[in-house]
């Protein structure tokens, strides 16, 4: 397992790392420009494309660790949970974000053609089996599961607001990246330590890998962007990972000393 989420992270890191010098050519053909002015803080022009890199850092890597797993069978992505098709979604939703919001990185679009975007894409996903069914609060017992469509509207509602708040952050060298990295980072412990699912755990894996391989050139003083492209895809990786593992479980486990001893053990 270990080995997979090395390979996981290097591939990310590596892909993101070399395309983000091209994106920063690209942005400059396409006007992909962000010109300073009163409320920029960059004081000269700067490519904002960034987010390309990152994605198809991501992507590269999933791909390259999915192939190689079912071939391996070390992972099952048609078993019970149906794992395919909740990956399809989730790539048909990066993908729609993608597109739209490349467009407004180079040519600009309407905010509300872009919150079109982000609910089209997280009803994509809903539609492929990626939904929130029940949280787990302290010191309540049980579960609370939730009416199907409640479900529904929920998700859509979580993976929106979790894309649009990692969005709105994006304002400073480094912020929303750096944001999100530190994300990656504690959900990858939380879900090694509630022995969340390998596809979660690789997921979370390839996207920190991709916005390390991003961050030299995003540290002040930056030299690009992740743009808009780059910071909904986050967003929205992060909304949807997250409900993949839900987490409903840290309680239960900093409540229960024999697990923590358990992996303790496998480690």
């Amino acid at each position: 397992m270990w080995g997979d989420i090395a390979i996981a992270f290097l591939l990310a890191f590596i892909t993101a790392y070399v395309l983000t010098p091209y994106t920063m050519r690209l942005a400059k053909k396409v006007g992909a420009i962000d010109i300073p002015n009163d409320r920029r803080v960059n004081k000269k022009p700067m490519p904002r494309l960034g987010g390309i890199a990152v994605i198809c850092g991501f992507l590269v890597s999933m791909i390259y660790l999915l192939i190689v797993m079912s071939v391996e069978n070390t992972i099952n992505l048609f078993g019970e949970e149906q794992y395919w098709l909740k990956l399809l979604g989730f790539f048909g939703g990066i993908l729609i974000l993608g597109i739209t919001c490349f467009f407004d990185d180079s040519k600009g679009i309407p905010s509300w053609a872009k919150l079109i975007a982000q609910i089209l894409a997280a009803v994509v996903v809903v539609a492929c089996g990626i939904r929130i069914e029940n949280i787990n609060l302290p010191f309540f017992q049980g579960e609370i599961w939730f009416n199907e469509w409640f479900s529904y509207i929920l998700t859509v509602c979580w993976i929106i607001g979790i894309t649009n708040a990692i969005n709105l952050i994006d304002g400073l060298d480094g912020l929303s990246s750096g944001i999100s990295l530190i994300s990656c980072v504690s959900l990858l412990i939380i879900f090694t330590l509630n022995n969340s699912p390998l596809i979660a755990i690789l997921l979370i894996t390839a996207l920190g890998g991709s916005i390390v391989g991003f961050l030299p050139f995003n540290f002040s003083p930056a030299r690009t962007f992740i743009g808009d492209t780059g910071s909904n895809f986050l967003g929205f990786s992060l909304a949807i990972i997250s409900i993949l593992r839900s987490c409903k479980n840290i309680y239960s486990f900093s409540t229960n000393s024999s697990n923590y001893s358990s992996w303790i053990t496998n480690i």
